[in-house]
C-alpha cells in the first residue's frame, strides 16, 4: 500500500538532509501542515533545535489579500515558521521524490477563541471551549471554508487532508489539562460537547423544536449522575438514556447538518481552488456524534464528496470498516498508525497492523509522525517499508 508520512514544516527547514531521510523511509508521500494549531513538538535530530513551541493556531505561508478587511483571518506563524516556512519545506520534500500533500487543520483554534469569545462553542453550564470554534456560526463557516481552500491549495500540492472540519467538543487536551477526575464515556462527552451559543441555541428550536433554555437544563440534569460516580453506558444509546430519545435525536439533526452542509462547503471550495487531480481527502470518525481531529461523518455521505479519509487505527482498526462496507470505487481509505512509541504507537507490529487494515478495506496507510519518532521507531518503519 502507498504510505505517506506526516511531516511539520519545522522538521524540514534548516536541516539539509532531513527530506532524504524522510524519502528513505519508503514513504511515497509527505502530508505536510501547511496550516496548523498550537503545540510543543519535539525535533530529535533537528541540527539547530530540540523543541519548537508553536505558540497560536497559525498559517505556516503568508496568506494572500482574500482576507483583508474580514474580521475573522487566519494568523501568521511566529518564529517557529517564519515567512513561507511551507513552501520551502514541500520544495525540499518534492526534490527528494516526495509527492507532498497539505495538511490543514481548521475548527481548532485556540488564539481565534482567545481573541473571539463569541466564536467558541458554549456547553450546557455556559463555560466557553476556547479551542473549539462553533461551527454552526455563518461568520465562522465562511472563515472556515476559505482557510481550508487557501491552505488546501499550495503550489506543487498534489492533494490536501482537511482536519477538524467538524465540531469540537470537551475531548482535547488544553494546556495543564485537569479534567480526567470524572470518567466520561462517549454519552458525557456528548453532552459536554452541545453547543449553546446563539446561534446553537436558535438551531434546536427551528430545527427539532427545542427551548435552548430548557434544553440546557435537561443537559445539566442528565450529566448529574456522572458527576457523582455513576458509570457511562457510553454510545447512542447512553445519550439517549441520560437526555430522552426526543431531545438527544434533536440535538443530533442539528449537529449533523451544520456539520455535513460545511464539510459540502468546504470540500467544494478546495476543488474550485485546485487543479484537476488534486486529492482531497478528510481526517474522519465514522460515528457523526462525534468530535474532534477525525471528526464524526456518514460514510456514505463523505465518500460522495470527497476522494476518502483517513481513519484514525492506532487503538486498533475497527473504524475502517463502516467506511470500506460503502464499497466506492476508487475511493481512498488510509489508515492511520501512530508510529512514535513514546506517544503510544507500536512501530514494531506495524507490518502485521497494516496487513489488517488492509484485510479490512484500508488502501493507504498513514504514518504519524515522521519528525516526531526516534531514531529507532523509524529504523522500524523502515524495515517494514523496505526503505533505504
Amino acid at each position: 500500500m502507498k504510505a505517506s508520512a506526516f511531516v511539520y514544516p519545522w522538521d524540514v527547514n534548516g536541516d539539509p538532509g532531513a527530506a532524504e531521510f524522510i524519502a528513505g523511509l519508503g514513504v511515497r508521500q509527505a502530508t505536510l501542515a501547511s496550516a496548523y494549531h498550537s503545540t510543543r513538538a519535539l525535533t530529535p535530530r533537528h541540527p539547530r533545535h530540540r523543541i519548537v513551541t508553536a505558540e497560536h493556531a497559525a498559517v505556516l505561508y503568508p496568506a494572500d489579500d482574500r482576507w483583508n478587511g474580514r474580521t475573522l483571518r487566519p494568523y501568521a506563524a511566529g518564529d517557529w515558521a517564519p515567512g513561507d516556512a511551507y513552501g520551502e519545506a514541500a520544495a525540499a520534500l518534492a526534490d527528494a521524490g516526495l509527492e507532498v500533500h497539505t495538511w490543514v487543520v481548521l475548527a481548532h483554534n485556540s488564539r481565534l477563541g482567545a481573541d473571539r469569545p463569541d466564536t467558541s462553542v458554549v456547553n450546557a453550564y455556559g463555560d466557553r471551549y476556547p479551542w473549539a470554534p462553533c461551527i454552526a456560526q455563518p461568520a465562522t463557516r465562511a472563515y472556515l471554508v476559505d482557510l481550508a481552500a487557501e491552505a488546501a491549495v499550495r503550489p506543487g500540492a498534489h492533494g490536501t487532508e482537511l482536519e477538524s472540519l467538524g465540531w469540537y467538543g470537551l475531548q482535547h487536551l488544553h494546556a495543564h489539562d485537569k479534567t480526567a477526575g470524572v470518567g466520561l464515556g462517549d454519552a458525557g462527552q456528548y453532552l459536554m460537547s452541545l453547543c449553546f451559543c446563539p446561534t446553537c441555541r436558535e438551531g434546536y428550536e427551528a430545527q427539532g423544536g427545542l427551548d435552548a433554555d430548557e434544553l440546557a437544563a435537561a443537559v445539566r440534569e442528565s450529566l448529574e449522575p456522572l458527576w457523582r460516580g455513576a458509570p457511562d453506558d457510553g454510545g447512542w444509546t447512553g445519550v439517549e438514556k441520560l437526555l430522552g430519545e426526543e431531545k438527544a435525536a434533536a440535538t443530533r439533526a442539528w449537529r449533523d447538518e451544520r456539520a455535513r452542509t460545511l464539510q459540502e462547503e468546504a470540500i467544494a471550495a478546495v476543488r474550485a481552488a485546485a487543479p484537476d487531480g488534486f486529492q482531497v481527502l478528510l481526517h474522519a470518525d465514522p460515528v457523526t456524534y462525534h468530535v474532534g481531529a477525525n471528526v464524526g461523518v456518514d460514510p456514505a455521505h463523505i465518500l460522495s464528496v470527497a476522494d476518502g479519509v483517513v481513519v484514525p487505527c492506532t487503538g486498533g482498526t475497527g473504524l475502517l470498516t463502516p467506511f470500506a462496507e460503502q464499497g466506492r470505487e476508487g475511493a481512498v481509505i488510509a489508515a492511520n498508525f501512530t508510529v512514535v512509541s513514546g506517544m503510544g504507537g507500536s512501530p514494531g507490529t506495524l507490518a502485521a497492523d497494516a496487513a489488517r487494515a488492509e484485510e479490512l478495506g484500508a488502501t493507504e496507510l498513514r504514518l504519524y509522525h515522521a519528525g516526531l519518532g526516534s531514531d529507532a521507531d523509524l529504523e522500524a518503519v523502515r524495515s517494514v517499508l523496505g526503505g533505504s
